[in-house]
């Protein structure tokens, strides 16, 4: 299968979700997540957005959760839609926050640490975070559309958009 094989204007996903990327200087903000989807591997806080909640309230409250700082002023970053050959669809909301508050804990969920941007540890991520993140952190806004078989990218459809 591949991305051009999908109508996404009338795909629908079956799970909303958000992640955040906390930047600190040249630092981000990584986990390695320890439980659901993509346990075991690198990513950042995010989770799924609860019923009445908008992407913003759902990404304040998963950063809280999974490392216990608070966060504010986030800024959108991009649009992720993954079909997944086992038929769980996902959409993606990606914000970076600069503006945050608080101790780190590891939680049942993850485990936090900061990660110097030129060191992410790409070879631990999902594969389609080397395609877009860079170019998010350097505030490029950009949707992207991947199909997965598993932890397998199968393909991708990037698409970066003019700053305003």
């Amino acid at each position: 299968m591949k991305v051009k094989d999908i109508d996404w204007t009338t795909w629908i996903p079956s799970e909303k979700a958000v992640i955040t990327y906390i930047l600190d200087g040249e630092n981000v903000l990584l986990i390695h997540k320890k439980t659901g989807l993509g346990a075991g591997m690198v990513n950042a806080p995010g989770g799924h957005i609860e019923e009445g909640e908008t992407a913003v309230e759902a990404a304040i409250r998963e950063t809280k959760e999974e490392v216990g700082l608070d966060t504010e002023n986030l800024i959108f970053s991009g649009d992720l839609y993954f079909h997944f050959l086992d038929g769980l669809k996902l959409r993606g909301t990606v914000y970076l926050c600069r503006d945050f508050k608080g101790s780190l804990i590891e939680t049942d969920e993850a485990s936090p640490f900061w990660c110097a941007i030129k060191d992410i540890p790409w070879e631990n991520m999902w594969e389609d975070d080397r395609h877009w993140l860079p170019q998010a952190l350097k505030n490029e806004r950009f949707t992207g559309y991947f199909i997965f078989d598993k932890e397998k990218m199968v393909d991708k459809s990037l698409v970066f958009h003019a700053s305003n």
